[in-house]
């Protein structure tokens, strides 16, 4: 196989003339990026606010001979919600919520819906959504479509594993209501299906009973990856929620040091004022850090600290603090520990030109420890260290495209500049044969720079061909595609 970039450039695919029927309207025409700021391309871009307005945009695909793709928030790090000089669906108008129930805690919505909409909806009611990512702007639809996970992953699964059903649009413009009973191939499918079989138009989900707006946080450091471990096989059994952080500019003895932090719902009864805490006023992470710097500003100050030198004084700094705070335990609102990525607005501009991608391998626990020391070791010998590593615990699911493990995942943020984008992308390919020599998988949200050959090697010739089989069921016209789908399976 040929020397490919796959950490696409910032200019869009060729497009195939002899597709064409009719001439898209130009004022659609929009730049749009991967969230990384890697990836970027013209597309047309529309933004139906009904299914059958939505509908419309199908037909008009077929008619000028263009595929789709679909958009929610545009959180995916890398090429999932890009289709360069193709259509884009930007899904963010169909955003009603269409039943609630607060008596059971189930919720219909529309895809959407994003995490902020809903957490603020239904927390007076003492319920919270049963996964939360690390930013409250994902989409119903796109943490569907992705299958997304949070920080109690070990224990409460993807939110795949809370949908009770939804309706999905098929691109003949049929839809169909998929559950664990009633087309259950397309429902394990079509979650974590990266929007590749239909359109996701309603969503019904199962919420979290709470009983105050507050978790009982705790915190602590780690001198290393083995003490690292150690902390989260320990108190998994105990914790709603766990999360580490790494230094992954430490070397030696040192490898894989940094924080946990891990929290637990309050039972009924320990707070004297669940009332005054689970009103939305009380949980917002408010305009200023500390008190006094806008978050507004906070990357410009990032900017000159993204780089080797300036990260390595950062994470020793942060290490640091926390070794000489010891075991910290505290009340914190569910917001401020949930959505960490929220707590600096834009904070991805630090890392322009370039931008960043996320490279994020989920490993069986049997092996993860030798993997990530190895994968941490390696980093750093091609000078190519992330500046943001996180840890996660994680338990196995149903999904057909599942990247699930019962294991650990590393997610790790890379700098791309024009000077390192091709030892990012050879690097990324080292790092794919641990992965894969570990037995493990990985994740289509975060994804640059998978190549077809390493996706087969985690998912398996049989479960790509049922996937394609269904696809082909669902979208026998092939209306439906991404530049990650040509990437990968194209």
């Amino acid at each position: 196989m040929t020397d490919v970039n796959y950490i696409p450039s910032k200019q869009g695919a060729r497009h195939n003339p002899a597709r064409t029927m009719i001439e898209l309207p130009a004022e659609h025409l929009e730049r749009l990026s991967s969230w990384g700021g890697v990836a970027s391309g013209m597309s047309y871009v529309f933004r139906p606010s009904t299914p059958d307005s939505l509908h419309e945009v199908l037909l008009l695909a077929r008619r000028s001979g263009r595929t789709v793709g679909l958009r929610g928030g545009g959180n995916s790090y890398g090429d999932a919600a890009t289709n360069n000089e193709n259509i884009v669906v930007d899904l963010r108008r169909m955003k009603r919520i269409l039943d609630w129930n607060p008596a059971t805690g189930r919720i219909r919505v529309e895809p959407g819906v994003t995490l902020s909409d809903l957490w603020q909806y239904i927390i007076e009611d003492g319920w919270w959504p049963p996964v939360a990512t690390g930013t409250s702007y994902t989409t119903m639809g796109g943490s569907a479509a992705m299958n997304v996970h949070g920080k109690n992953a070990f224990k409460a699964g993807p939110i795949g594993d809370h949908i009770i059903e939804f309706d999905l649009m098929l691109t003949s413009g049929e839809t169909i209501t998929c559950s664990r009973e009633e087309n259950s191939d397309v429902f394990h499918a079509a979650i974590g299906g990266f929007g590749m079989l239909g359109i996701f138009t309603s969503i019904t989900m199962q919420m979290k009973r709470i009983y105050s707006g507050l978790l009982e946080v705790e915190t602590c450091t780690r001198a290393d990856l083995s003490e690292m471990f150690g902390y989260f096989n320990q108190h998994a059994s105990e914790s709603d929620y766990i999360v580490g952080w790494i230094d992954s500019l430490a070397g030696g003895k040192s490898i894989g040091r940094g924080d946990v932090h891990r929290a637990n719902y309050l039972a009924p009864g320990m707070d004297p004022h669940p009332a005054q805490t689970l009103r939305t006023e009380n949980q917002h992470l408010g305009p200023n850090l500390f008190g006094v710097l806008p978050r507004s500003v906070m990357w410009l100050l990032m900017r000159p600290m993204v780089r080797n030198a300036g990260m390595k004084v950062v994470n020793k700094g942060k290490y640091l603090a926390g070794s000489f705070s010891g075991v910290k335990k505290y009340q914190q609102p569910h917001v401020q520990f949930h959505f960490l990525l929220d707590y600096i607005p834009d904070w991805k501009k630090a890392y322009e030109p370039g931008g960043l991608i996320q490279y994020q391998p989920f490993i069986p626990k049997e092996t993860a420890y030798d993997a990530f020391s190895e994968i941490l070791s390696l980093c750093r010998r091609r000078g190519l260290p992330n500046y943001l590593t996180v840890l996660k615990r994680h338990r196995p699911d149903d999904f057909l495209m599942s990247y699930a493990v019962d294991g650990f995942s590393m997610a790790m943020d890379f700098r791309v500049t024009d000077e390192n984008r091709q030892r990012v992308v050879w690097l990324a390919r080292e790092l794919d044969d641990i992965v894969i020599g570990a037995g493990g998988r990985f994740y289509f949200a975060k994804d640059s720079t998978l190549r077809p050959e390493t996706a087969e090697a985690f998912l398996g010739e049989e479960r790509i061909t049922r996937f394609r089989e269904l696809k082909r069921r669902c979208d026998p016209d092939g209306i439906l595609e991404t530049d990650l789908w040509r990437r990968v399976f194209g």
